[in-house]
């Protein structure tokens, strides 16, 4: 059990978003703001990344830059099974975590738009930048890296084009039934 790592899992991210909401209450300063939000964010990225992942669900990622100039993602899942690392709260509580931060963030992002506060704009982006990441880090890792992904999206998309295949077949045959009888 990790009580620790599950704590600042979401200690950083909750804070982020609280900060966000209520800086202006508490501050005049938008510099002091922003600044604080942006370390929240980034305290949240890299403890995210480097430990509670590994810790709570098996998982990390990294981003490797090789002789070529050229950038490779590396993902890794331990063999052993998560639940022996984690319990399986704390695998819930990562995912939840994982996924619903960039969502809050997208709709911030929204918000900040349509009620015309721009200044505001840059620091919402990094926040979608960063939780985004992770969230794409760890979906890679969880599926196995991107050939599993594109094996699943590919398998996805086969399935759901099939009806649409059927139907296509089932009404040029109509249509061919159609024109062989109004042509005699």
């Amino acid at each position: 059990r990790h009580p620790l790592a599950t704590f600042f899992h979401l200690f950083f991210r909750v804070s982020a978003i609280i900060t966000y909401l209520f800086c202006d209450w508490f501050s005049n300063s938008f510099v002091a703001c922003f600044v604080t939000i942006l370390l929240l964010l980034s305290f949240d990225f890299w403890s995210v990344k480097n430990v509670t992942g590994r810790l709570l669900v098996g998982l990390r990622w990294w981003n490797q830059i090789d002789e070529d100039g050229k950038s490779h993602w590396v993902f890794e899942a331990k063999r052993v099974p998560t639940i022996a690392a984690s319990t399986e709260a704390e695998a819930r509580i990562f995912w939840l975590g994982l996924i619903i931060c960039p969502v809050i963030w997208t709709v911030f992002f929204f918000s900040t738009l349509f009620s015309l506060k721009l200044k505001w704009l840059a620091l919402v982006i990094a926040g979608i930048s960063l939780q985004t990441a992770n969230l794409y880090g760890y979906i890679h890792c969880k599926l196995g890296g991107q050939k599993s992904i594109s094996r699943v999206t590919s398998r996805f998309f086969v399935t759901a084009d099939v009806p649409k295949r059927q139907t296509r077949r089932i009404s040029e045959d109509c249509t061919e039934e159609h024109g062989k009888m109004g042509a005699r």
